[in-house]
C-alpha cells in the first residue's frame, strides 16, 4: 500500500467506504445518467465470471443501462446471450456488432465518405457501444466480461471521480494488482514483461522522454481495459479496432484533455482469464504486436520520431536488457511474498515478445498507417442520426 502521487492524480483505496460511494454515485446519477459498457465474445457466456458479474451489476441500481457490444457468429448465439442477460434486472442493451443489420448500416456510410466495412474486433465493438451510450448518458464506464473478482465497487469507483463536482475529472483509468491470491501466482504479463520495459527502452533509444511516453509511464496500468469517461469525450475518440485499442484510447485522452482532468483509481486485486502465449496471429504475442504498432503510430504523429531497421534493432536490444531487469525484480518480489514465479517461462515470453517487436515494427514500416475508426463527431457529420439509427436497430433486436 502506498500514497504516492505522480503527474496523474491517483485515487488509492486506503479506506474506501463502498456503501457510501455507491450512495453518492446513485444520488448524482439521478441528474447525470451513467452507463456501463461491457464488450464480450460469445464464448465468454460459458465462464463463471459472467454469472458473478451479473449478480453484482444488479446491485448497481444507479445505472441507466448496461450495454453489451457482442461479437457473435449467428442469430442463435445472439439470442442465447440475450436469454442469459435476462438475469440482469437493470436495463440492458445487447448489441450484435457484427450482425447483418448493423453491418449493413455501417456499409451505407461508404457512400458518405466513411469506409467502415473492413473494421472488426474489440475496438470496433467498443466504438459502436460508445456511440449509443453517449446519446443519453453523461458518463460511461467500461470493463471486460471475464473479471473473476468482480463486484459492484468496480463501476462505482470508475464513475465516482467523474460525477463528484469537487473532483471534476473527465477520464478515470482503473489499475489493479494482477495477482491471484489463492493460487499465489503473478499475471499481467503483457504489461510487466512487454509494455513497461518497452517504454523505458524507448526513452533509452531516443535519448529523451517524449511527452506521450511520459504520460503513459505516469499510469500504474496503462493497458487496463477498465476506464470511465464523459460522453462528450467519448464522442471525440478515434481508436484502433484491434488489440491496440487501450493505447489508442490513451493517445486520444492525451491529445484531447488536460492532465489535471485525468485520474486513475485503485480497483484492488484483479483476476480474469489468461490468454495463451500464441504467436503473431493470436494470443499475447499478437497483443504485443498490436500495442507496439499503435504506439509507433502515436509517437510518429506526436513526436515525429523516425522509424527504421536500425532503430528497431537498437530498441530490441534495449528492450531485452530492460525486460530481463524487470524479471529479476519481479522474481525478488514474488520470492518475498511466497508467490509462485517461473523465471524460465518469463524469460521465454520475453524472447517471443522481442521477436514480435521486430516483426510488428517491420510490418509497420511496410504499411505505416495503422487504421483507426473515425470519432463520432466526424461520423455524425457524415450521417447526422447514425447513433440513433444504430440504437433503433438494437432496440428492435432486443425486443424478441
Amino acid at each position: 500500500m502506498d500514497i504516492k502521487q505522480d503527474e496523474i492524480t491517483t485515487l488509492h483505496d486506503l479506506y474506501v467506504d463502498k456503501i457510501q460511494l455507491m450512495k453518492h454515485v446513485g444520488d448524482v446519477a439521478t441528474e447525470l445518467p451513467v452507463s456501463v459498457v461491457m464488450p464480450m465474445l460469445y464464448k465468454e457466456i460459458k465462464s463463471e465470471a459472467l454469472e458473478n458479474i451479473l449478480k453484482h451489476l444488479n446491485k448497481c441500481t444507479y445505472l441507466k443501462n448496461v450495454i453489451v457490444p457482442l461479437a457473435a457468429n449467428n442469430a442463435e448465439e445472439f439470442n442465447h446471450v440475450k436469454q442469459f442477460f435476462s438475469k440482469l434486472t437493470i436495463p440492458k442493451l445487447i448489441i450484435w456488432c457484427n450482425g447483418p443489420k448493423i453491418s449493413n448500416l455501417l456499409i451505407q456510410l461508404k457512400s458518405q465518405g466513411l469506409d467502415l466495412a473492413g473494421f472488426s474486433g474489440k475496438g470496433r465493438d467498443i466504438w459502436i457501444a460508445l456511440g449509443i451510450a453517449s446519446i443519453e448518458s453523461y458518463a460511461i464506464a467500461l470493463h471486460d466480461a471475464d473479471v473473476q473478482t468482480y463486484d459492484e465497487s468496480i463501476p462505482t469507483k470508475l464513475l465516482y471521480p467523474l460525477l463528484e463536482p469537487e473532483l471534476d475529472f473527465k477520464f478515470n483509468k482503473g489499475y489493479y494488482a494482477r495477482v491471484n491470491i489463492d493460487k499465489t501466482a503473478m499475471y499481467g504479463r503483457v504489461f510487466r514483461l512487454f509494455l513497461h520495459p518497452l517504454l523505458r527502452s524507448l526513452v533509452d533509444v531516443l535519448h529523451e522522454e517524449p511527452n506521450f511516453i511520459r504520460f503513459l509511464r505516469a499510469f500504474r496500468y496503462p493497458i487496463s481495459g477498465e476506464f470511465a469517461l464523459t460522453s462528450d469525450l467519448a464522442r471525440d475518440l478515434d481508436i484502433p479496432s484491434g488489440w491496440g485499442v487501450e493505447i489508442g484510447v490513451m493517445a486520444e485522452i492525451y491529445r484531447n484533455i488536460a492532465t489535471k482532468r485525468v485520474c486513475q483509481s485503485d480497483l484492488g486485486f484483479y483476476e480474469h482469464k489468461h490468454q495463451e502465449i500464441g504467436d503473431s496471429t493470436k494470443g499475447l504475442v499478437k497483443m504485443t504486436g498490436d500495442i507496439f504498432k499503435s504506439l509507433l503510430q502515436v509517437l510518429i504523429e506526436e513526436d515525429h520520431i523516425q522509424i527504421n531497421r536500425s532503430f528497431l534493432l537498437s530498441l530490441r536490444v534495449l528492450y531485452h536488457k530492460n525486460a530481463q531487469g524487470c524479471i529479476k525484480k519481479y522474481h525478488a518480489d514474488a520470492h518475498f511474498n511466497g508467490i509462485i514465479y517461473d523465471r524460465h517461462q518469463e524469460e521465454s515470453m520475453v524472447e517471443q515478445f522481442s521477436n514480435e517487436l521486430m516483426t510488428a515494427g517491420q510490418n509497420y514500416m511496410l504499411e505505416p498507417v495503422y487504421t483507426r475508426l473515425p470519432d463520432w463527431l466526424r461520423t455524425m457529420s457524415a450521417r447526422r442520426r447514425i447513433r440513433e439509427e444504430l440504437l433503433e436497430i438494437v432496440l428492435e433486436e432486443n425486443k424478441h
